[in-house]
Formats: C-alpha cells, structure tokens, sequence
C-alpha cells in the first residue's frame, strides 16, 4: 500500500518535472519546434541530471554544506537541460519539425505508399511491355537517331499512355499540343489519343446520381436512358427528361475516379520533379510548373461545377456578341453538382459524324459557317476572355440549319485584359507584316529571361511572317509550332494562358477543315484581325475608345499639379528624399542570408576551435568519472563541432554546379 502511494506520489512529480524542463528547453532556444521531440528532450535532461550531479559531487558527499549542495544541483540541472538543448538542436539540423509524419499521417502515408508502389510498378510493366525500357534508365546515347526511329518510339509511348488510363491520355493530348516540346512525329501519335472507356453499368451511376441529388432519381427526372450516349474516362453522358418533359443531358462522373486521378498526378508531379532536378531538359522547359498546371486543369475538369460555371460564362459572353449562330448549353445549377452536370439537350450531329448534314448545306454555306465559328472564337479570345480550349470535332454540334453549339466546356481558357491587348496587337502586326510589331506583341505575351537578343528574334519572327502568314499559305498547324519552337529557341517561357490560346487554335484548325475543306485559318484570322482593327477607329467607335482612355488617365491627370507642386516645395526647402528598398528582389536577400550564414558558421567554427586548443591546453580540470575530465571532454567536442562547421564551409566554397 505504502509503495502504490510512494509511486502515485512520484508519477506526477515526474511528469511535472519533465514538463517544467520542456517548457524552459522550448524558452531558452527561442524557436517553435515539436512537442514530441521537445518532451523526449525533456525526459533525457531529467535522467542525466543525476549522473552529472554524481560526476560534480565530491568523493565523500557528506563533506557538501548545503548551499554546496544547492549550487551542485543547480549546475547538474543546467548542464543537463544544455545536454538536452544541444540534443535538440542535432535533431533540428538532421531531421527539422514536420519533417516527420506523426501516427496517424504515418499510417495513411504507408497506405498511400503502398498503392504508389503498385501503380508504379503497374505502369513500369506497360512501359516495359512496349519497349520502352532502356529509355526509362536514361543512359547517353538511348535516344532515337532517325526519324523511323523517332517514330517507332512516338507509336509505343502512345500505345503506352492509352493503357496507363485517363490521367496520362490526358496527358498525351496535352502534351500532343506542345510543338515546342516535342519532335513532329510524336505531336502526330499523341495527337490519335482517343478519351474513350467502356461504359459504366447503370446500377454504378444511378447510385453517383441519387447520391449527388439527395434524393431519389425519379423525383427529379421523368425519364433516364440507361443506355449512354457517349462514354469517356472521366464521366459518360445519358439523355433524360425533366418532370415537365424538357429534354436534357445528364453527365455523371464515373465512380472512383477521382482517387484514380488523384493518385496518378501524385507520380506525375513526383516524376516532373525528379525530371526538373536531375536532367537540364526537364529544368529548360520547367517539368514541375507544367506538372501542376496539367494537375489543376484535370482536378478543374473533375469538379463539374467548374464546366457549370463556364457555361453560364460563355453563354453571357455569345449573347454580347454579333449572332455568328454559336450557341451553348444551357445549365440546371439546381440539379447539378461536383459530381452531376445537368443540361440543355441542343440539337445537332456531333461534327465528326455530320458529313450528310454538312453535304445539304453548299460549300459557300459551309465556308460562312467556319467563318463564323472562327469570328465566335476570336470574339470570345479578343473581347470576352473566355474560350473554349478544346474545340474539337467531337465536342461541336452541326444542326440542318447550319447552327453550331458547342459541348464540353470542362476546359476553358481564361486571359487578363492585357494579354487580349497583346494578342490583338500580334494579330494586327501579323496583317501588316511587321516583324517588329510582331515581336514586341510576343515578348509582352511570353516570360522572357533576363537577357534575350530581341534584334535577332526580330528577325526570326519576321522570317515566320513571310513563310506562313503571306497570302495564300495554309499551314496554320505547322505556323503555330514552328512559333513554339522560336519561343523554345531563344529561352521564351510561354504562360499558361498563352498555350491554351495556341493549342485552341491549333485543334480549331482541323475542327474548321471538317465544316470547309481547305479553310485558310491564318488568311481569316488576319482579315478579322484588320476588320477588328478597323472597327475599333470607326467614327462611332473612336469616340467611345477615347473616352474611356480619358476616364482612365483622368484620375492621374488631376493628381499630377498636386506632385509636382509637392516636389516643388521638397526642393525649394531641401525635404526631397528618395526612399531606394534594398534588396527588393528575392535573389538578392538570398544570395545576401546565404553569404552572411556561411559568415557565422566561419566565424562559430573558428571560435570553438580557438576554445577546444585553449581547454586542451589547461589541463584536466575537474573530473566526470575515474578515467574522464571535463576539459578534455569539452575540448575535444568543441574541435568536432569546428571541424564540422569548416567543412561545411569548405564544402559550399569548393563545390561547383
């Protein structure tokens, strides 16, 4: 009884104990780190505080008076609690807070872990089953030399990616549309990427609905087709009917796919980084940033409210526009969700299947109909801001009367006021063939590094301008990748936004050939461009312009006798004082923290090494145990720290990238 008392007594004065040194630990570093680490850290100062104590104690203890004893038991709980601070630190360095996972993290990252390695070692198989082994080691010299060769390769990455599933056919249909990236025969495989699947049974589905409605499927809808009107990798499309009998479409995510998706862009962004940091091509076009942007335009794609969003968009922007016989969706918020998308049913034949309806409109009804599409999607870049990234023949509807509506708006490309200024000034440069123009437009439009020769890609871009943009020339495609390659050559990066208007254009182009064989895209695009000019200094447009230049420069207009009057009175008193920010940019204060941290990491390793000769040089001092003596331990711990710091100093001094 008397022991269970003793051990209830001592547990809270232990626990008390280690959290008064956790707390003193945690104050006297002056920094946040882990409550784990700092309560372990606690727990080895208290269980060295007796083994110091006894190494300071004299021989025969009941020589120490008390406040002897005081002043040792002090000394014995500082050096402990500093043992536990230097411990502390060691574990900052190696392993910093929160670079370790806690339990619960730990036990969902090894899932997570697990089902990485599985489809790692699933896709791997794939590659291997198509030939691309040797080129996953990444040995000099394993890339193709001819262009059957590059070829041959192009078809098996192809076969590759639409057996890995929907994340890396998307993938492949993304990267299809970097020109500047990848060689011409690959642009042509990937570009045969089909986002298809089978479909999924309707008992699956009807469960994703009812589930996103909240409700069931009958209350909502009179009829659903359980048969599908079209299946893709990400959700499949089903006709229905409203309770008042409107005609709808009904597009249902498929079940799992999120996580599918989700876990594929997790090796995709890992192996963007891996690329980034390890080969000098993956650094040139930034494998991490594409990684990501392709991550957030496919999580964008998976969250139906997003294309829902866009819908209600594009459709205001089409009703601000001229009647050029385009028309979306019309969207039900109500019933739709993340998961659910419900919809106007418009009327039509998907383009790529049209061809007896495109047959009874002529060709000159079917060149005006190109040509308005091409006008809708200028309008939409031009004016509006937001276009249809992805307008391929699968996603435009062709009805008799020659009406085109346009589906699938999951992808859509968004652009700031002034990248539609720039994009207009290339357009009208390109029409008059200014290379000069031209090229300011495009340095506007793209990052530019620091130091580019803009006399020479002048020169380039105006040399582009007489091959593809000359009257009569019909090789829009092969213009807009030969313009990639030209940003690629002289280190341009292009923006998002900006490649999303490329690749737009670049997959109208095939889209405007299906409704008018031989459709000049560029020859168009410069006309509209011109008229779009031409308009914009007509007599009752002028006016408008100016105005609203006006009201922009009116604000500053008025402030500027204000200014100057104030820089006046500064220098007629001698009050005029410039204020410089100091290492405003980012590069600066690094390269500023990392010379002064390579500074004190010199100046500490010199003084503990001045310390450690001094403490080895004065003798034993007082002793620890019958073989150790405190200056010696010190001594020779203080010339590993300073060896280690001069190393380390040494080493960043020394080595070369």
């Amino acid at each position: 009884m008397e022991r269970a008392v003793a051990v209830l007594l001592f547990v809270p004065f232990i626990l008390g104990t280690v959290l008064v040194f956790a707390v003193v630990i945690r104050r006297l570093l002056g920094v946040r780190v882990g409550r784990v680490r700092t309560l372990l850290a606690a727990l080895l100062a208290l269980f060295t505080t007796a083994p110091v104590l006894a190494a300071l104690a004299p021989p025969d203890p009941r020589t120490v008076s008390g406040g002897e004893a005081f002043l040792l038991g002090t000394a014995a709980v500082v050096i402990s609690a500093l043992l536990a601070m230097a411990v502390l630190v060691i574990l900052e360095v190696l392993l910093p807070t929160g670079s370790l996972p806690g339990p619960v993290e730990l036990w969902r990252g090894a899932r997570r872990r697990v089902a990485r390695a599985r489809r790692y070692s699933t896709i791997v198989r794939i590659a291997l089953r198509h030939g691309l082994g040797r080129f996953l080691r990444g040995r000099p010299g394993d890339g193709p030399k001819s262009a059957v060769a590059r070829r041959r390769l192009a078809r098996s990455l192809r076969e590759s990616l639409d057996e890995a599933g929907v994340t890396f056919v998307k993938l492949g249909q993304v990267l299809s549309t970097r020109a500047e990236l990848l060689p011409a025969e690959f642009v042509e495989e990937l570009t045969a990427l089909q986002d298809r699947a089978a479909p999924v049974p309707w008992e699956s589905v009807a469960a994703v609905l009812r589930a996103e409605l909240g409700r069931p499927i009958d209350e909502a809808f009179a009829k659903v087709d359980p048969e599908p009107l079209a299946a893709a990798s990400v959700a499949q499309v089903h006709s229905a009917r409203l309770a008042d009998g409107t005609p709808v479409v009904v597009k249902i995510q498929r079940p799992g796919i999120a996580a599918v998706v989700e876990r594929d862009l997790d090796i995709l962004q890992r192996l963007a980084g891996t690329l980034e940091d390890r080969t000098s091509w993956g650094r040139s076009f930034g494998a991490r940033r594409l990684a990501l942007a392709f991550a957030e335009a496919l999580r964008e794609e998976l969250d139906f409210t997003v294309e829902r969003d866009n819908l209600q968009t594009v459709a205001a922007a089409l009703a601000t526009s001229p009647d050029r016989g385009v028309r979306v969706p019309t969207p039900y918020v109500e019933l739709s969700s993340e998961r659910v998308l419900v919809m106007e049913r418009l009327a039509g034949t998907p383009l790529g299947s049209a061809e007896s309806t495109l047959a009874g409109l002529g060709t000159e009804r079917r060149a005006a109909i190109a040509a308005n599409l091409l006008d809708s999607m200028l309008d939409q870049v031009l004016v509006h801001g937001n276009f249809h990234a992805d307008l391929h023949p699968g996603n435009l509807l062709v009805d008799d009367d020659g009406s085109l509506g346009m589906l699938d708006l999951g992808s859509v490309g968004r652009l700031d006021a002034g990248t539609r200024a720039s994009i207009g000034q290339l357009l009208g440069a390109v029409g008059r063939g200014d290379s000069v123009a031209a090229s300011d437009a495009l340095l506007q439009l793209v990052d530019r590094p620091e130091n580019v020769d803009e006399r020479e890609l002048q020169r380039a871009v105006g040399v582009l301008i007489v091959r593809y943009a000359t009257p009569g020339s019909t090789v829009g495609v092969a213009a807009v990748g030969a313009l990639l390659r030209t940003f690629t050559s002289y280190g341009l990066g292009v923006p998002a936004p900006v490649a999303a208007v490329f690749r737009a254009f670049a997959t109208l182009e095939g889209t405007l050939a299906l409704l008018r064989p031989g459709f000049d895209l560029l020859g168009q695009a410069r006309a509209a461009g011109s008229r779009r000019i031409t308009e914009a200094f007509a007599p009752d447009r002028l006016r408008g312009t100016v105005e609203e230049e006006l009201a922009a420069l009116l604000p500053t207009l008025r402030a500027l006798p204000r200014r100057i009057d104030r820089i006046g009175d500064a220098v007629e008193h001698g009050r005029l004082r410039l204020n410089v920010r100091l290492f405003a940019d980012d590069r600066d204060r690094l390269l500023v923290i990392g010379l002064l941290h390579q500074a004190l990491l010199t100046i500490i390793g010199a003084t503990c090494g001045v310390m450690a000769a001094l403490l080895l040089g004065s003798g034993n001092g007082p002793r620890l145990s019958t073989g150790v003596a405190l200056f010696p331990l010190l001594g020779y711990g203080l010339l590993i720290v300073a060896v280690v710091l001069v190393l380390r100093v040494l080493v960043v001094i020394f080595r070369r990238d």
